[in-house]
């Protein structure tokens, strides 16, 4: 079993309308000298740089009406009209608070049609759907609907924050219950007629007494049983008035499936504009903010404070300091365009140690970008940009791409100049496209930052910048515009390109300065960082380049006969619903289950119709033939659409390979991650998934070769807890679960049933991902109480597993990160977190992290090791990718058991524990069967 544990900030959805209108009537009316009203603009943005301070690494939008009429004005012609209309005090604030927010850098989304709050809903909804936490600022008491684990309230005016315990103890029900409460007693600032008769206090005990709406409809007679005063009259203005009740449940009910053009995950924080943040302070007249500004560019970026106390831990970490380093107090950013210009440059890179560089190109696709110029970075605030190919019309003539790399072909290949930049991986890729072997990597800003906090930013350059250097750095976007009509950079003009392109080499020489002097104040950090995450930098640049052969026409073949089975499934569906219906709709799919079928209710959405979650799914697919089919139809579909449809699009026509993309610096434990596939994701344990696999193939003459370790999470838990039960089992190379199941079930090891040992494996791996009783019990099928009696005889016979995690619970408490076997650290910001949900889940991630990151090193560990035993070997073979704690080679079909044999001692060799390291292997013609 394997997880990826992740430590991501929240995404902030900013109720812009909401905040416009409240600053605009509790705050002072400002006005410049010209006459022109900015309270509300300068309340909203305080508010806003309020909310970057408090959420720094956070991606955060801010959402406002749009004009015009919604569909609730269709469906109730006096929906809102008793509002005046706006003043013009306030309509003259919006632009100008819409050209503030832009240049912030926040995504800003007013969507016709719909309200603010149903954008936001929207949003929520897929953040929930994703398992994202999701941080609404409002103050708006209908938002308090959209409630759940993942989605909570601020409300910054007011410094109220509402989680579902907030909303149940605010309110007195809980968020599901928002919509009936708001339908039952109306809502005057909308002008929600809800039912005559009934105010705040009746709805409440309504709710409270009953249920909802549809629960109070129904036991319409109960309502005179209930104590409040005026129960025996409240049925019949109930009955009196349904349509108006279920009209009032439509207005009050925020829309969470919304047509958007945006979706949650290309909300990104962008950089602040800074010279367009300074004309709009001047032209407002907010003179403290532009004092600020002048003093310090980047003020308007969350500031470095703000990002040490909600990302770092309380104590003994690597914060970045408070006062970012100084920057230079001039830039000389120029444009080689003569050979005498260029050789210059040259003799100084001959003559220098080390420098920054990076390349240009015309697209991220490293098989088919082409480059379009390169810039280097002596010293701090002096670097050069080398045009090669920019074509636009009037483009000046520029130096000869060919003899240029020629030129540098010899530094960029020596290992004794240093070289220095941001993804070097990218840009190794890009070099190989025309001869030059990247070699000498010296420092990689993405991979310094990461291993420092990977937590504590993202860890792009822009991101880098504004959190280690306080610096704002020109974005592509600025100078290429966005989406379809956006230039490649060979368009863009020579001298824009020249300071975008230089700035690239400034930041990232500026940046290894500031992260090589942080790391060096720990020696696991920097080992790990020069000794792990660099040299795997050309390791993983050989291994995308290799690629991985694909039988296109076998996907293809696949494809056809997942459809056939999806259509069978479809039809089957059909005959045990008795009638045909959309899979794909929840609403349709809850009618048949719940209603049609009376398959019993086990959860309920935040607006309290039944969930047909896929979680939901499974468990009912363990009891009703209807899910069951309806989980292994998604199942196949996400199958045909992630896979067997689209590998095939992404071989490359080049080389007929499939080249995906490793990254270093995503996930919070280590792990490496890919795309474009992701090769994590291919399921092992389903025969559709090994059809899959089936179709990565080996070349004619060649085999693949997959070499996997064996339970090693499990053995480094066994270290890590120096449990003597684990130590022992696994020193006498016994089964861990039917060792294991002997000790729960009390029984010698060759009476144990298969059942047990599964049941065993269950807890073996549950326990140390923080598996409570109850999810044990369902993923066992018992009763909870008889999972309890499997856990405690578990911790009975192993308490140095417990005692284990009672130690890195209150070790992570007090230092606020824990660390893997090499040092790696995982920071945990949520670990001493108020809410008891929040801080258990950081508890549960510190206890599995230590494994999970260990396990990331032993295998990145084990990568270095086997591709130096490689290049000896003289073995006609390659490492081609990487998979969870699986290794895959193509080798020649005559040296098979010799690769075999050296991969698995070099792998079980990589780290020393006090338990053996085990690695299986095998050979096939496809990933299946060599797996």
């Amino acid at each position: 079993m394997t997880t990826t544990a992740q430590a991501t900030p929240p995404y902030v959805l900013v109720d812009g309308s909401s905040y416009l209108y409240r600053a605009f009537h509790a705050l002072p009316p400002l006005t410049t000298r010209q006459g022109q009203p900015t309270g509300a603009v300068k309340g909203v943005v305080s508010m806003l740089k309020s909310l970057m301070r408090a959420y720094p690494a956070s991606p955060i939008a801010v959402v406002f009406d749009a004009k015009g009429p919604t569909f609730r004005d269709q469906l109730f012609a006096e929906y809102k009209a008793q509002r005046p209309p706006m003043p013009d005090d306030l309509r003259s604030q919006i632009a100008p608070l819409h050209a503030c927010v832009k240049a912030l850098g926040l995504p800003l989304l007013c969507v016709e049609g719909v309200e603010a709050d149903d954008v936001i809903g929207t949003l929520a909804r897929q953040a929930t759907q994703q398992g994202r936490e999701v941080v609404i600022s409002t103050g708006d008491k209908d938002m308090a609907q959209l409630v759940d684990q993942h989605v909570s309230l601020v409300n910054t005016m007011t410094k109220t924050y509402l989680d579902v315990d907030g909303v149940k103890e605010k309110y007195g029900i809980g968020p599901e219950l928002i919509i009936d409460f708001l339908a039952l007693m109306g809502d005057k600032s909308d002008n929600i007629p809800g039912v005559p008769g009934i105010g705040e206090k009746t709805a409440l005990a309504l709710l409270q007494g009953i249920g909802g709406l549809d629960a109070l409809y129904d036991q319409l007679d109960r309502i005179a049983e209930l104590s409040f005063r005026g129960a025996k009259s409240t049925g019949k203005k109930l009955a009196e008035h349904r349509e108006q009740a279920y009209l009032s449940y439509q207005l009050a009910t925020i829309k969470t499936d919304c047509d958007l053009e945006l979706n949650l995950n290309d909300l990104q924080l962008g950089t602040p504009d800074t010279r367009q943040l300074r004309q709009l302070y001047q032209e407002l007249e907010f003179k403290a903010w532009l004092d600020e500004l002048e003093a310090n560019p980047a003020q308007d970026a969350p500031s470095e404070t703000a990002a040490a106390s909600k990302s770092a831990p309380p104590s003994s970490s690597p914060e970045t300091s408070s006062t970012p380093p100084a920057a230079p107090e001039s830039l000389d950013y120029r444009c080689l365009l003569t050979e005498a210009e260029f050789k210059a440059w040259l003799n100084r890179l001959q003559a220098a140690p080390c420098w920054a560089f990076d390349t240009e190109t015309t697209g991220l696709n490293t098989q088919q970008a082409e480059l379009v110029g390169l810039s280097f970075a002596l010293q701090v605030g002096e670097a050069v940009y080398i045009p090669l190919a920019h074509d636009y019309p009037g483009a000046p003539d520029q130096l000869d791409r060919d003899w240029v790399l020629a030129q540098l072909k010899p530094l960029l290949e020596d290992p004794q100049y240093g070289k220095i930049g941001q993804n070097l991986k990218f840009d190794a890729h890009i070099l190989l496209r025309y001869g030059i072997h990247l070699q000498g990597i010296l420092g990689d800003t993405l991979l310094a930052s990461y291993v420092l906090n990977s937590t504590a930013t993202r860890h792009d350059m822009d991101s880098l910048a504004q959190h280690y250097l306080g610096y704002s750095t020109q974005s592509f976007e600025s100078i290429a515009g966005k989406g379809s009509k956006q230039l490649t950079f060979n368009q863009i003009e020579l001298e824009v390109a020249t300071h975008y392109a230089a700035e690239d080499a400034d930041i990232t020489l500026r940046l290894h300065q500031h992260l090589q002097a942080e790391l060096q104040a720990y020696p696991d950090l920097l080992s790990l960082y020069q000794h792990i995450e660099l040299p795997l930098v050309p390791l993983l640049t050989q291994m995308e380049e290799a690629g991985v052969k694909i039988d296109a026409e076998q996907l293809k073949a696949q494809s056809h006969q997942f459809g056939l089975r999806l259509q069978e499934l479809e039809q089957e569906a059909h005959a045990l619903a008795g009638r045909p219906f959309n899979l794909n709709s929840p609403k349709q799919l809850a009618v048949i289950l719940f209603e049609e079928q009376k398959i019993p209710v086990l959860k309920k959405t935040p607006k309290g119709a039944p969930s047909t979650a896929e979680a939901i799914l499974e468990e009912l697919a363990l009891d009703y033939p209807l899910p069951r089919l309806l989980m292994e139809h998604r199942g196949l579909a996400k199958l045909k659409n992630t896979y067997t449809d689209k590998l095939p699009s992404l071989i490359e026509p080049r080389t007929g390979r499939l080249h995906t993309s490793y990254h270093q610096a995503v996930t919070a434990t280590g792990r490496l991650s890919s795309s474009e596939p992701n090769l994590q994701n291919i399921p092992i344990r389903h025969q559709e998934g090994r059809r899959i696999r089936q179709a990565f193939i080996a070349e004619p003459g060649y085999r693949l070769v997959a070499a996997d370790y064996s339970q090693i999470e499990l053995r480094i838990m066994a270290h890590l807890s120096s449990d003597a039960g684990l130590l022992q089992a696994f020193a006498a190379e016994q089964d861990i679960h039917r060792a294991t199941a002997a000790e729960v079930f009390g029984i010698e090891p060759d009476a144990v049933t298969q059942d047990q040992r599964r049941s065993a494996k269950a807890i073996n791996f549950g326990l140390i991902y923080g598996m409570s009783a109850f999810g044990l019990a369902k993923q066992l099928h018992i009763e909870r109480q008889q999972a309890q009696v499997y856990i405690e005889r578990y911790f009975e016979r192993y308490p140095g597993v417990k005692r284990y995690m009672e130690q890195t619970r209150a070790q992570a408490a007090e230092q606020g990160y824990v660390e893997t076997l090499l040092g790696r650290r995982l920071y945990l910001p949520d670990i001493q977190a108020r809410q008891a949900q929040v801080r258990q889940a950081a508890e549960r991630t510190a206890i599995n992290a230590p494994m999970q990151g260990t396990a990331a090193d032993i295998i990145k560990k084990a990568m270095l090791d086997v591709s130096a035993w490689l290049a000896t070997s003289q073995l006609d073979a390659r490492m081609i990718m990487q998979v969870h704690d699986e290794l895959v080679f193509e080798v020649q079909e005559e040296q098979v058991e010799t690769l075999i044999e050296g991969v698995r001692k070099a792998m079980e060799e990589a780290v020393t524990l006090d338990v053996p390291l085990r690695v299986e292997a095998a050979s096939g013609l496809n990933w299946d069967e060599a797996h």
